[in-house]
């Protein structure tokens, strides 16, 4: 009997250990794919953020290639020009120029070459030139027309901001003026 119980109670010990060990393969098992799943998924994303990567610099090329052709060929230009036609057709082409340096900005900021910072720090030193503030502000119509809450539209209202900031500032020392935006 002594010995019956000694090897029921090795036996209880052995299937209690071997149940033990099997929780811990399913467990490790588990989170093992839990982590695989998690690596696949961040591979996706990546992947993913990839394509609108590639699709924003298509795109900004797309649009480069539009402006120029409309830049070259005021037969062209007609087909988009939107400003006031009591505006210079020589100026509305550099208006055409300056929406392309100003697209430009933007997707590198939706690209994120530059942050927001980095984007205000640039624009500044581009609305030194009296041209780009034209155009700047013959442009004030389109930019009403976006949804408010799109990137366009925020990145506009802090251009605007630049603009009365500049506007307003009392020194020559422009790099210094207005309130860089922090991301």
């Amino acid at each position: 009997m002594a010995t019956r119980k000694h090897l029921t109670g090795r036996l209880n010990s052995a299937a209690t250990a071997l149940l033990i060990s099997a929780t811990t393969l399913t467990l490790v098992a588990r989170r093992r794919r839990l982590d695989e799943a998690r690596l696949e998924q961040r591979r996706l994303e990546l992947e993913e953020l990839a394509v609108r990567r590639r699709a924003f610099a298509h795109q900004q090329r797309m649009h480069w290639e539009l402006l120029a052709r409309a830049i070259d060929d005021p037969s062209l230009a007609a087909v988009i020009d939107t400003y006031d036609k009591s505006i210079p057709a020589d100026k509305r082409r550099q208006f055409f120029y300056a929406n392309a340096w100003y697209a430009y900005l933007f997707h590198q900021y939706r690209a994120e070459v530059l942050d927001q910072h980095e984007l205000y720090t640039v624009l500044r030193e581009f609305f030194q030139s009296p041209l780009f503030r034209e155009y700047w502000e013959a442009s004030k119509a389109q930019r009403a027309t976006l949804k408010r809450s799109s990137d366009e539209a925020r990145i506009g209202r802090m251009v605007d901001g630049l603009v009365q900031e500049l506007d307003d500032a009392d020194t020559d020392e422009w790099w210094v003026v207005g309130h860089p935006p922090a991301d």
